[in-house]
Protein backbone atom coordinates (compact mmCIF):
# COMPACT_ATOMS: atom_id res chain seq x y z
CA UNK A 1 0.00 0.00 0.00
CA UNK A 2 1.62 3.17 -0.95
CA UNK A 3 1.45 6.46 0.97
CA UNK A 4 -1.52 8.95 0.82
CA UNK A 5 -1.14 11.81 -0.87
CA UNK A 6 -2.87 14.67 1.26
CA UNK A 7 -3.15 17.87 -0.16
CA UNK A 8 -5.07 21.23 1.22
CA UNK A 9 -6.16 24.12 -0.74
CA UNK A 10 -3.76 27.28 -0.10
CA UNK A 11 -6.21 29.86 0.12
CA UNK A 12 -7.67 27.66 3.09
CA UNK A 13 -4.58 27.41 4.49
CA UNK A 14 -3.91 31.45 4.55
CA UNK A 15 -7.67 32.17 5.68
CA UNK A 16 -7.72 29.92 8.59
CA UNK A 17 -3.83 31.64 9.39
CA UNK A 18 -5.51 35.14 9.17
CA UNK A 19 -8.65 34.66 11.54
CA UNK A 20 -6.42 32.80 13.60
CA UNK A 21 -3.96 35.15 13.82
CA UNK A 22 -6.83 37.83 14.86
CA UNK A 23 -8.53 35.18 17.60
CA UNK A 24 -5.21 34.84 19.14
CA UNK A 25 -4.59 38.28 19.06
CA UNK A 26 -7.95 38.77 20.88
CA UNK A 27 -7.92 36.18 23.20
CA UNK A 28 -4.27 37.45 24.60
CA UNK A 29 -5.80 40.83 25.88
CA UNK A 30 -9.79 40.63 25.83
CA UNK A 31 -10.99 38.90 28.97
CA UNK A 32 -11.37 36.43 30.60
CA UNK A 33 -9.24 34.73 28.50
CA UNK A 34 -6.18 37.40 28.90
CA UNK A 35 -5.55 35.96 32.40
CA UNK A 36 -2.49 34.53 33.26
CA UNK A 37 -4.54 31.52 34.77
CA UNK A 38 -5.28 30.12 30.95
CA UNK A 39 -2.65 29.00 29.87
CA UNK A 40 -1.05 30.37 26.63
CA UNK A 41 -1.62 26.99 24.44
CA UNK A 42 -4.86 27.69 25.43
CA UNK A 43 -4.99 30.53 23.91
CA UNK A 44 -3.70 29.58 20.43
CA UNK A 45 -5.42 26.29 20.84
CA UNK A 46 -8.90 28.15 21.10
CA UNK A 47 -8.10 30.58 18.66
CA UNK A 48 -6.97 28.37 16.01
CA UNK A 49 -10.39 26.20 16.58
CA UNK A 50 -12.52 29.35 16.63
CA UNK A 51 -10.86 30.32 12.74
CA UNK A 52 -11.42 26.84 11.67
CA UNK A 53 -15.30 27.36 12.80
CA UNK A 54 -15.04 30.50 10.53
CA UNK A 55 -12.90 29.66 7.83
CA UNK A 56 -15.47 27.99 5.51
CA UNK A 57 -17.67 31.31 5.64
CA UNK A 58 -14.86 33.91 5.40
CA UNK A 59 -13.73 35.46 1.39
CA UNK A 60 -9.97 34.16 0.74
CA UNK A 61 -7.17 36.87 0.38
CA UNK A 62 -6.48 37.36 -2.84
CA UNK A 63 -2.93 35.60 -3.76
CA UNK A 64 -0.69 38.79 -4.00
CA UNK A 65 2.40 37.34 -3.27
CA UNK A 66 4.67 36.76 0.40
CA UNK A 67 4.94 40.26 1.41
CA UNK A 68 1.25 40.79 1.00
CA UNK A 69 0.35 37.68 2.97
CA UNK A 70 2.52 39.05 5.79
CA UNK A 71 1.36 42.17 6.25
CA UNK A 72 -1.58 41.09 6.29
CA UNK A 73 -0.85 38.93 9.15
CA UNK A 74 0.37 41.74 11.30
CA UNK A 75 -2.58 43.72 10.12
CA UNK A 76 -4.77 40.64 11.52
CA UNK A 77 -2.83 40.98 14.89
CA UNK A 78 -3.31 44.63 15.22
CA UNK A 79 -7.27 44.32 14.58
CA UNK A 80 -7.23 41.67 17.03
CA UNK A 81 -5.16 43.29 19.93
CA UNK A 82 -7.15 46.87 19.07
CA UNK A 83 -10.83 45.08 19.59
CA UNK A 84 -9.12 43.06 22.93
CA UNK A 85 -8.00 46.20 24.01
CA UNK A 86 -11.35 47.68 23.83
CA UNK A 87 -13.38 44.86 25.67
CA UNK A 88 -10.34 45.09 28.24
CA UNK A 89 -11.07 48.25 28.87
CA UNK A 90 -14.92 47.94 29.69
CA UNK A 91 -14.29 45.16 32.49
CA UNK A 92 -11.35 47.61 33.82
CA UNK A 93 -14.31 49.23 35.49
CA UNK A 94 -15.03 46.55 37.97
CA UNK A 95 -11.15 46.12 38.89
CA UNK A 96 -10.67 50.12 39.23
CA UNK A 97 -14.18 50.30 41.73
CA UNK A 98 -12.30 47.57 43.58
CA UNK A 99 -9.17 49.56 43.64
CA UNK A 100 -11.11 52.54 45.16
CA UNK A 101 -12.66 51.06 47.83
CA UNK A 102 -9.62 49.61 48.79
CA UNK A 103 -8.29 53.41 48.85
CA UNK A 104 -10.97 54.65 51.02
CA UNK A 105 -11.03 51.97 52.80
CA UNK A 106 -7.76 51.48 54.21
CA UNK A 107 -6.93 48.44 52.71
CA UNK A 108 -4.69 50.22 50.36
CA UNK A 109 -1.97 49.80 52.99
CA UNK A 110 -2.08 45.82 52.67
CA UNK A 111 -1.09 46.30 48.73
CA UNK A 112 0.59 43.18 47.16
CA UNK A 113 1.66 41.36 43.74
CA UNK A 114 -0.89 39.54 41.91
CA UNK A 115 1.45 37.37 39.98
CA UNK A 116 -1.89 36.01 37.52
CA UNK A 117 -2.61 39.62 36.76
CA UNK A 118 1.12 40.90 37.17
CA UNK A 119 -0.51 44.02 39.07
CA UNK A 120 0.31 45.33 42.54
CA UNK A 121 -3.35 45.58 44.09
CA UNK A 122 -5.15 45.40 48.03
CA UNK A 123 -7.84 42.87 48.62
CA UNK A 124 -10.88 44.47 47.14
CA UNK A 125 -9.20 44.97 44.06
CA UNK A 126 -8.51 41.01 43.57
CA UNK A 127 -11.81 40.24 44.79
CA UNK A 128 -13.48 42.22 42.35
CA UNK A 129 -11.74 41.47 39.93
CA UNK A 130 -11.98 37.40 40.38
CA UNK A 131 -15.39 37.75 40.87
CA UNK A 132 -16.17 39.57 37.44
CA UNK A 133 -13.80 36.94 35.65
CA UNK A 134 -15.49 33.64 37.45
CA UNK A 135 -18.93 35.71 36.81
CA UNK A 136 -18.04 35.93 32.85
CA UNK A 137 -18.04 32.26 32.98
CA UNK A 138 -20.65 31.21 35.17
CA UNK A 139 -23.15 33.64 32.90
CA UNK A 140 -21.55 32.76 29.71
CA UNK A 141 -20.75 36.38 28.88
CA UNK A 142 -17.49 35.11 27.39
CA UNK A 143 -19.87 33.39 24.52
CA UNK A 144 -21.05 37.01 23.82
CA UNK A 145 -17.82 38.29 23.59
CA UNK A 146 -16.56 35.56 21.42
CA UNK A 147 -19.61 35.69 19.23
CA UNK A 148 -19.56 39.76 18.81
CA UNK A 149 -15.70 39.08 17.84
CA UNK A 150 -17.39 36.57 14.93
CA UNK A 151 -19.30 38.98 13.71
CA UNK A 152 -16.50 41.25 13.39
CA UNK A 153 -15.78 39.40 10.09
CA UNK A 154 -18.73 40.91 8.34
CA UNK A 155 -17.63 44.51 8.48
CA UNK A 156 -14.17 43.82 8.61
CA UNK A 157 -13.09 40.90 6.56
CA UNK A 158 -9.48 39.95 6.44
CA UNK A 159 -6.67 41.74 4.11
CA UNK A 160 -8.61 45.28 5.63
CA UNK A 161 -7.42 47.22 8.99
CA UNK A 162 -8.90 49.67 11.37
CA UNK A 163 -9.43 53.02 11.01
CA UNK A 164 -6.88 54.15 13.52
CA UNK A 165 -9.43 57.43 14.28
CA UNK A 166 -12.26 55.33 14.80
CA UNK A 167 -10.60 53.13 17.24
CA UNK A 168 -8.59 56.34 18.83
CA UNK A 169 -12.68 57.63 19.44
CA UNK A 170 -14.06 54.39 20.93
CA UNK A 171 -10.64 54.20 23.22
CA UNK A 172 -10.95 58.01 24.64
CA UNK A 173 -15.00 56.66 25.04
CA UNK A 174 -14.36 53.84 26.74
CA UNK A 175 -11.77 55.23 28.81
CA UNK A 176 -14.68 58.16 29.86
CA UNK A 177 -17.07 54.94 30.96
CA UNK A 178 -15.00 52.96 32.28
CA UNK A 179 -14.25 55.72 34.86
CA UNK A 180 -17.94 56.50 35.18
CA UNK A 181 -18.42 52.81 35.72
CA UNK A 182 -15.88 52.32 38.12
CA UNK A 183 -17.62 55.69 40.55
CA UNK A 184 -21.37 53.76 39.82
CA UNK A 185 -20.08 50.64 41.52
CA UNK A 186 -17.95 51.56 44.23
CA UNK A 187 -20.08 55.29 44.66
CA UNK A 188 -22.60 54.26 47.04
CA UNK A 189 -20.03 53.05 49.31
CA UNK A 190 -17.52 55.60 48.92
CA UNK A 191 -20.41 58.16 50.52
CA UNK A 192 -21.04 55.92 53.19
CA UNK A 193 -17.31 55.91 53.76
CA UNK A 194 -17.28 59.88 53.71
CA UNK A 195 -19.90 60.32 56.25
CA UNK A 196 -18.25 58.05 58.31
CA UNK A 197 -15.11 60.55 58.39
CA UNK A 198 -17.29 63.11 58.66
CA UNK A 199 -19.29 61.87 61.80
CA UNK A 200 -15.55 61.12 63.35
CA UNK A 201 -14.48 64.53 62.72
CA UNK A 202 -17.52 66.00 64.43
CA UNK A 203 -16.94 63.77 67.18
CA UNK A 204 -13.41 64.66 67.85
CA UNK A 205 -14.33 68.25 67.60
CA UNK A 206 -16.95 67.42 70.09
CA UNK A 207 -14.46 65.11 72.29
CA UNK A 208 -11.06 66.00 71.56
CA UNK A 209 -10.15 63.64 74.37
CA UNK A 210 -12.08 60.45 72.81
CA UNK A 211 -9.55 60.02 69.64
CA UNK A 212 -12.23 59.13 67.39
CA UNK A 213 -9.83 58.90 64.41
CA UNK A 214 -8.38 55.84 66.27
CA UNK A 215 -11.58 54.36 65.89
CA UNK A 216 -12.06 55.28 62.44
CA UNK A 217 -9.58 52.63 61.10
CA UNK A 218 -11.43 49.70 62.40
CA UNK A 219 -14.79 51.14 61.62
CA UNK A 220 -14.31 52.14 57.94
CA UNK A 221 -12.81 48.82 57.25
CA UNK A 222 -15.71 46.93 59.01
CA UNK A 223 -18.49 49.74 57.02
CA UNK A 224 -16.34 48.10 53.98
CA UNK A 225 -16.48 44.44 54.34
CA UNK A 226 -19.86 44.76 55.46
CA UNK A 227 -21.41 47.20 52.58
CA UNK A 228 -18.95 45.58 50.16
CA UNK A 229 -20.27 41.91 50.36
CA UNK A 230 -23.66 43.53 49.50
CA UNK A 231 -22.07 45.37 46.56
CA UNK A 232 -21.43 41.61 45.47
CA UNK A 233 -24.82 40.68 45.21
CA UNK A 234 -25.17 43.70 42.09
CA UNK A 235 -22.30 42.38 40.58
CA UNK A 236 -24.10 39.91 38.43
CA UNK A 237 -25.76 42.67 36.55
CA UNK A 238 -23.08 44.97 36.59
CA UNK A 239 -20.74 41.61 34.50
CA UNK A 240 -23.51 41.75 32.23
CA UNK A 241 -24.24 45.27 31.31
CA UNK A 242 -20.33 45.65 31.33
CA UNK A 243 -20.21 42.50 28.15
CA UNK A 244 -22.78 44.04 26.46
CA UNK A 245 -21.46 47.81 26.11
CA UNK A 246 -18.19 46.21 25.46
CA UNK A 247 -18.80 43.78 22.58
CA UNK A 248 -21.19 47.07 21.20
CA UNK A 249 -17.91 49.03 21.58
CA UNK A 250 -16.26 46.66 19.61
CA UNK A 251 -18.56 46.73 17.07
CA UNK A 252 -18.59 50.46 16.71
CA UNK A 253 -14.58 50.67 15.89
CA UNK A 254 -16.33 48.74 12.47
CA UNK A 255 -16.21 51.02 9.76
Amino acid sequence: MGPVALSLPLATIETTMLAGVRFIAFLVLAPPFSHRAVPGTVKVALGLGLALAVAPRLEPLADDGIATFVLALVGQALVGAGLGFVVQLGFAAVQSAGTLLDVFGGFQVATGYDPLSMTSGAQLQRLYQFAALVLLFMTDGYLVVVAGLVRTFDALPLGTSLQPGALASTLADGLGEMFVAALQIAGPLLVVLFLADVGLGLLTRVAPALNAFALGFPLKILLTLTLGGFALVGLPHVVESITGRSVAAMLGVLP
